[in-house]
C-alpha cells in the first residue's frame, strides 16, 4: 500500500469506526474530512484533542467536514472513550496499523528512555473530492484544532 501525499487522491481503504461504522473514500466523497490521529484512549494529550474537536463540531460540520478520531485502541475501548467524553464523532480502530501505515504515522518514539513504534500525533483533510490538501505531523494539541478548522474554511 503506498503512502498518500499533498495533492493526492486517498487510495482505497477500508477501516471500522465507533457506532458500527465503515468508513472507505467512497463514502466519504461529498463532504471534507479530518482525520485525525492519536496515540491512545483516556490519555491527558490524546483526551483534550478529542474534547476540542468535540466543542468545535457545529463549526466543522457547518463546513461540510466529517471528523474521524485513530489509534490503535480497540473499538470496544473507542465507544467508552467517545461516550465518557460526548465525543460527536466517530472513533476509528486501526489495531493491524493499516490506516496509520497509509497515513504514515508509526514512528520511533522515545518514553523514559525506552524507544519504541508508535502513532505519531497527526491531522490530515482531505477535501470532498477525495484529496489531500492538508497535513499536520508533529501536532502539539494547544491551538491545533483552531488552526485545522481555519484550513477547513478555506478550501
Amino acid at each position: 500500500m503506498s503512502k498518500i501525499e499533498i495533492g493526492a487522491t486517498i487510495p482505497q481503504f477500508e477501516s471500522t469506526a465507533t457506532n458500527n461504522t465503515t468508513v472507505t473514500p467512497e463514502n466519504l466523497k461529498g463532504k471534507n474530512v479530518v482525520i485525525y490521529f492519536y496515540p491512545k484512549d483516556n490519555t491527558p494529550g490524546c483526551t483534550t484533542e478529542g474534547q476540542d474537536f468535540r466543542d468545535h463540531s457545529k463549526a466543522f460540520a457547518d463546513a461540510n467536514t466529517v471528523i474521524f478520531g485513530v489509534s490503535r485502541d480497540s473499538l470496544r475501548v473507542h465507544e467508552n472513550f467517545k461516550n465518557k467524553h460526548e465525543f460527536t464523532f466517530e472513533l476509528i480502530s486501526d489495531p493491524d496499523e493499516s490506516l496509520c501505515k497509509l497515513f504514515d504515522v508509526i514512528k520511533l518514539k522515545k518514553l523514559y528512555g525506552k524507544e519504541y513504534m508508535g502513532i505519531e500525533r497527526s491531522t490530515f483533510l482531505i477535501d470532498s473530492k477525495g484529496v489531500l490538501r492538508n497535513e499536520w505531523r508533529k501536532v502539539k494539541v494547544k491551538g491545533h484544532v483552531a488552526e485545522v478548522l481555519d484550513a477547513v474554511q478555506n478550501l
